[in-house]
């Protein structure tokens, strides 16, 4: 088994099991001051402002919801109105076609809110299935199409208090619109309501799940390879987003005391969408903003005598500001956060794999059992074979490298072996279990990981977020420092928008190894390092084995790394392996020098 104890390790600052991003109080504190906010302003406020603030809080909540999907999860969803529609006429429905407020008293209310939010859940649901194959623009036109025709049937069905002009009785027996301490109390119950959304979202966000719908956000192919699923990200984010989105459509008829189809308009979908991608609506002090601009846009615009439909005009303005400078107000201030604390002389997103001790000598050891066995990988894109008849045998604690030249097929291999191209022949195994039909995540889970050539580490992530997410949650606080601090890697608590290309990437090798995984695949690992770097980099690569218990493949150009890391080679030349054994022996091979010179240069 590895052990930790055989190297010297440099520890992150952050303390194990703290929170990575904030001290774990603050979030209680935050809610504490927002409610007393909430209280004062209950009892402050005017009658005329109470509806206002109680506007706002409803905005807020719809924002919440929205956030999930366009800020944290990146997909494009004009239709979050209709979610709110579908939660508000249930409740509706329910609270005046059926006997559910004599059940229930004055909890009815609260009860239909929930059902309504289900309701609207189970059309996120539906919602989001396009959003497995679609993306972009495509995707959009999907769910304008669903705002628009749930606008064509509210507009001939109407809303169930209509059918007999009755009112929807608020909770607890809350009085209606006309009374003063009613509004008073709705607005307490409607910031209650919000507080414990925006308490289980920001602990949401920071979760596993969380940190799904931001890598899936930023690729695809990173979430699966990290052993998740692409289609759960999405559907949660989807499904989530509407039930919130159902809450705050039963929050505004309680408010109201009546319903409108007007109200839910496409139109209001779209300028939600622009604002919520202005202001990060992502980040819940964001939405807070986004909501108080909502109602307050308005507002101003009747003040000064201007047509209310210039609030459209002002949202379209700071949406297409968001999509041509590709930020949002949130992440700006954070940024401009992070520069006043490196000015400060606080930033620790340097890596520090330089300082590293140099690590001892290892002895040699007996190859292990085999860990990946592939037998006659075939892969062709129509007539063009890829790779052809490949063997391959990794054992535990072999550090074998990939070579080849450019087209070899060293990518492709990869792709194959991780469930990226599963239309391909032959067989593979990992540990004993045959993996070539399952998909990416399920072979993440098996125990053979990879790296990507490209930058593919979330910026939106902390550091240890991010580790956490690849981990899958299953490694411990002590485990995520150690797998940090043998590659020299940053704090936890950084954030990897701060940190510069080179150590990101070795921050992926660090994750892929706190997952503890049977074989990691590295691809190009030490790109973008520094000369120094490099040579540290490649002293520690040689440790892993020992120190981690995984076996590593490492496709690399650099010849020198791969002399002074590998135990073994193998090398591919259009899509057939060339050569095959110890690293002495292979880059000896006069066909190996030829396939990367060429005869001409040779002669």
């Amino acid at each position: 088994m590895p052990r930790a104890d055989h190297h010297t390790l440099i520890r992150p600052t952050v303390a194990p099991g703290a929170s990575p991003s904030s001290p774990p109080w603050l979030p209680w504190a935050v809610l504490g001051v927002s409610l007393a906010v909430a209280l004062v302003a209950a009892f402050t406020l005017p009658d005329y402002w109470l509806l206002i603030a109680t506007s706002v809080v409803v905005s807020m909540t719809s924002l919440i919801g929205l956030g999930i999907v366009t800020g944290s999860a990146g997909m494009i969803a004009l239709c979050q109105m209709t979610f709110a529609a579908v939660g508000a006429w249930v409740l509706d429905f329910l609270m005046t076609q059926t006997p559910l407020p004599t059940w229930f008293g004055g909890f009815a209310f609260i009860v239909a809110m929930i059902v309504g939010a289900l309701s609207a859940a189970i059309l996120g649901f539906v919602v989001s299935l396009p959003a497995l194959r679609l993306r972009g623009v495509n995707l959009a036109v999907v769910t304008l199409g669903v705002a628009a025709a749930a606008d064509l049937t509210l507009e001939r069905v109407s809303f169930p208090d209509q059918w007999r002009g009755s009112t929807i009785a608020r909770p607890f027996g809350i009085p209606g619109v006309s009374d003063l301490s009613g509004n008073r109390n709705y607005f307490l119950f409607a910031a209650a309501v919000v507080a414990i959304i925006a308490v289980s979202v920001f602990f949401l966000q920071r979760s596993r799940v969380g940190a799904t719908w931001r890598s899936v956000a930023f690729s695809e192919r990173v979430t699966a390879s990290a052993g998740t699923s692409v289609v759960f990200a999405k559907v949660s984010a989807f499904t989530v987003s509407a039930f919130i989105g159902g809450i705050a459509g039963a929050l505004l008829i309680g408010q109201l005391g009546t319903a409108n189809y007007g109200t839910f308009h496409t139109l209001n979908s779209l300028g939600l969408y622009l604002l919520s991608i202005a202001v990060g609506a992502h980040f819940l002090e964001m939405a807070f903003l986004g909501a108080l601009i909502v109602v307050l846009v308005p507002e101003l615009l009747k003040e000064w005598r201007l047509p209310l439909d210039w609030s459209g005009i002002v949202y379209a303005a700071l949406g297409i500001l968001a999509l041509t400078t590709n930020s949002n107000l949130g992440d700006d201030i954070r940024k401009a956060v992070f520069r006043r604390r490196r000015r400060l002389g606080s930033d620790e997103s340097a890596s520090r794999l330089t300082s590293l001790p140099r690590l001892p000598v290892a002895v040699p050891q007996p190859p292990g059992e085999v860990v990946l066995d592939v037998q006659g990988l075939t892969v062709a894109f129509g007539a063009v074979k890829a790779l052809t008849g490949v063997d391959l045998q990794l054992r535990r604690g072999e550090i074998r490298g990939l070579i080849g030249p450019n087209g070899a097929g060293k990518s492709t291999l990869i792709d194959a072996l991780t469930g990226f191209l599963p239309e391909h022949g032959g067989r593979i195994s990992v540990g004993g279990e045959e993996i070539d039909r399952l998909p990416p995540h399920r072979v993440a889970r098996v125990g053979l990981r990879r790296t990507f050539q490209q930058d593919r580490v979330p910026s939106t992530l902390t550091v240890g977020a991010y580790v956490r997410f690849v981990a899958r949650g299953k490694a411990s606080p002590e485990t995520i420092d150690e797998a940090l601090a043998y590659l020299g890697c940053p704090p936890q608590a950084t954030a990897l928008q701060n940190v510069d290309v080179g150590t990101r990437r070795v921050i992926e090798v660090a994750a892929n190894l706190a997952a503890r995984p049977l074989v990691l695949m590295l691809d190009e690992p030490a790109a973008g390092l520094s000369h120094e770097e490099h040579l540290a980099f490649a002293d520690r690569l040689r440790g892993i084995p020992e120190h981690f218990g995984t076996t590593l493949l490492i496709v690399e150009h650099d010849l020198d790394l791969v002399r002074s890391v590998c135990t073994s080679v193998t090398v591919l030349d259009f899509g057939e392996v060339l050569a095959s054994g110890t690293a002495e022996e292979v880059l000896a091979d006069p066909r190996v020098a030829r396939a990367y010179m060429g005869e001409g240069e040779l002669l």
